[in-house]
């Protein structure tokens, strides 16, 4: 298998950002992968696998391999009366994945729905939104090592899943393995997530059914979040970042109307809210601005550098920590 060499990333990277790939191939199979393995240049070479670049800002080019997922296929595994185990290629688009899930009344991943990215990434980032997480869905996945070429059934639990966070995180796992099909166990008779109050507030019937929230969080994302194809982002750039009890009543009594969600031991805070708090909802710098819709979201507004993006980024966690005392991390991968 060739790499093609010095190629731009502007069209795989959704804040449309120029960088090139010294080398770059498109994976459309496990045997592509295989194919490379014993390959002297690979075996060298920095690799970044990359899937539809929506949760990335390169800053930089990448002086190494960039790996384009595109493995596609989706079948049904095995099912019972209650459930169904179907597995996807990892280069599935999300969306269209879950929009297939949901119309054969599969539940599970509703609340899911048109979050940018593949199905290989969703794992990785534990994607989640509107009070489900991907975790809670995935039965296991298929890798291959990138140094020995040998493939393995991995199960959820070996995942370390966490918010926004799996073991494919970590440096010593980090585009070592490839993920090439995730497989999901989805309930035959669905239980809604309903809890979030958007989705009560767009939701216009006593009885809904995934199709019908399916299409709430659809609405919703519409029309808060701005269309990558129009203008450049990757969605939440960074995490909600959660604090201690006693950090959080400390900060009710200065900013009484300070959002707090209970985790199991902690407080998660909207950082959009503290976002928007520090006066940067809207604020355009350098064709780089926070989307007036959505304080969570950067955006390019054209010609933007990645350079540009992460100073701009930096500023408004500068920003937050100045007033607040708390570190805003980024859920974008920065290269």
């Amino acid at each position: 298998m060739n790499f093609l060499e010095n190629i731009s990333l502007k069209p795989f990277n959704t804040f449309g950002v120029e960088a090139k790939a010294r080398y770059f191939a498109e994976i459309n199979s496990e045997q592509n992968i295989l194919q490379l393995i014993d390959n002297q240049l690979f075996k060298s070479l920095n690799k970044l696998i990359l899937g539809e670049g929506s949760d990335i800002l390169f800053t930089k080019d990448f002086e190494g391999l960039v790996l384009k997922d595109a493995i596609k296929g989706i079948g049904l595994m095995h099912e019972d009366e209650n459930n169904v185990w179907i597995k996807a290629g990892s280069g599935e688009n999300w969306h269209s994945f879950v929009e297939y899930c949901v119309n054969q009344n599969w539940g599970g991943i509703e609340n899911l729905a048109l979050i940018p990215g593949t199905v290989g990434a969703s794992p990785i980032q534990n994607i989640g939104a509107y009070g489900a997480e991907v975790k809670n869905s995935i039965h296991s996945l298929e890798i291959i090592d990138l140094l020995t070429g040998k493939k393995r059934l991995m199960m959820n639990d070996e995942c370390r899943f966490g918010y926004r966070w799996s073991i494919f995180k970590e440096k010593e796992w980090r585009n070592r393995y490839y993920i090439v099909s995730v497989s999901f166990m989805l309930d035959k008779n669905p239980k809604l997530n309903t809890e979030y109050q958007d989705i009560k507030d767009e939701l216009c019937t006593e009885n809904p059914t995934i199709q019908d929230v399916f299409n709430a969080v659809v609405s919703i994302r519409r029309r808060k979040l701005p269309d990558p194809q129009v203008l450049g982002n990757a969605g939440s750039f960074f995490k909600n970042p959660v604090v201690s009890y006693e950090k959080y009543e400390k900060l009710l009594q200065k900013y009484p109307d300070l959002k707090g969600f209970e985790t199991r031991y902690a407080i998660k805070l909207a950082a959009a809210q503290l976002i928007e708090k520090c006066g940067w909802k809207g604020v355009v710098e350098n064709n780089t601005g926070v989307y007036h819709n959505q304080a969570l979201v950067i955006v390019n507004y054209g010609g933007a550098s990645g350079s540009d993006i992460l100073r701009f980024a930096q500023k408004i966690q500068e920003s937050v920590y100045q007033t607040f005392g708390i570190e805003l991390i980024p859920e974008v991968n920065i290269y």
